[in-house]
């Protein structure tokens, strides 16, 4: 297992490149994930209609699926995003929330993993029920360890040919054969609403870079993590933490 983290260089990729992130997320997220996209150098776009959506991730650089309040309507609108992203060569990025726990997104989930995901990030329990293993979520919250969905992780990743991402206290990143682990954070992270539709915003965006992904996904781990153990010294609690934050990730790889 490699803790090594890479990560200057591609973030400074990343700032070079500032790629064109359609986000098809949750409602409650979508100015924070955003705001972080924009901190980070990428350039963030929320189109969710299923008349542009299509349309729109044809050009986007890289398209986030997050089901976090999914209805059929908009399942039909992510479906035709991702399918005219595979047909455009652009990468998708899977967040599962709640999967596992709620029956409509768990079917549209396990339904839209044969549409090759470039990278699926979830919590412990989600990664466990998509990988068709018993999971204890409770909604969005993992009542399931990282380490113990690690084996899930890697079943997952080798049955979808995608990198997967199963963030906790330490998050593991696996393409079924290599696994990185990215350390750090800070409990304060999980005190405010976003921080882990975020990240795989920037894992989406990092999906875009040249070089070993595995490598470039697990850089959006680590960024994320250092951020938020700097926010987190500096904050009095979850309401200074979110602009702490923010400031943090636009300092990362400016030095």
């Amino acid at each position: 297992m490699q803790p090594d983290l890479p990560d200057i260089p591609a973030l400074q990729r990343l700032r070079t490149r500032s790629p064109l992130v359609h986000c098809m997320t949750n409602d409650v997220v979508q100015t924070f994930t955003a705001n972080v996209l924009l901190a980070l150098g990428a350039s963030p776009a929320m189109v969710i209609d299923a008349g542009e959506a299509p349309e729109f991730a044809a050009i986007a650089d890289a398209l986030l699926i997050n089901v976090g309040t999914l209805t059929e309507t908009r399942a039909q609108a992510m479906r035709g995003a991702i399918e005219h992203a595979v047909a455009a060569n652009k990468p998708w990025t899977l967040d599962p929330v709640a999967v596992g726990a709620l029956s409509l997104r768990t079917r549209f989930c396990q339904q839209i993993l044969s549409l090759q995901p470039a990278v699926i990030r979830g919590n412990a329990s989600e990664i466990l029920a998509l990988a068709g293993v018993n999971s204890g979520g409770r909604g969005v919250d993992a009542t399931d360890t990282a380490d113990s969905a690690l084996p899930g992780a890697r079943t997952l990743a080798r049955q979808s040919c995608a990198i997967v991402v199963v963030t906790g206290e330490v998050d593991y990143v696996t393409d079924g054969e290599r696994t990185c682990s990215v350390p750090g954070g800070d409990p304060l992270m999980t005190r405010v609403v976003g921080t882990g539709c975020a990240l795989s915003a920037v894992v989406a965006a990092c999906t875009t870079l040249p070089g070993d992904r595995l490598e470039n996904v697990a850089t959006a781990c680590g960024v994320m993590k250092r951020a938020g153990a700097e926010a987190a010294s500096q904050s009095a609690g979850p309401g200074s933490f979110v602009a702490a934050f923010i400031d943090a990730l636009w300092r990362e790889g400016r030095a």
